[in-house]
């Protein structure tokens, strides 16, 4: 089970995926260092962890093409 924060970032990361595609992590990434510019670090952590899971999301569909 999930908590509020992880579910809320994952469907962030959905969403992302279905706005900007592969340019998903660009976003994120861009969206993190505004919050890191505004010295607001909780900000900055929850992007951090929306890019992690699309890079484990990328990560799963590469894996998953090659079989």
């Amino acid at each position: 089970m999930f908590d509020d924060n992880e579910r809320l970032a994952r469907q962030e990361a959905h969403w992302l995926i279905k706005e900007f595609g592969a340019e998903a992590p660009l976003y994120a990434a861009m969206k993190a260092e505004k919050a890191i510019e505004q010295k607001d670090f909780g900000r900055c952590a929850r992007w951090r962890r929306i890019l992690e899971i699309l890079a484990d999301t990328r990560t799963a569909k590469s894996a998953a093409s090659k079989y």
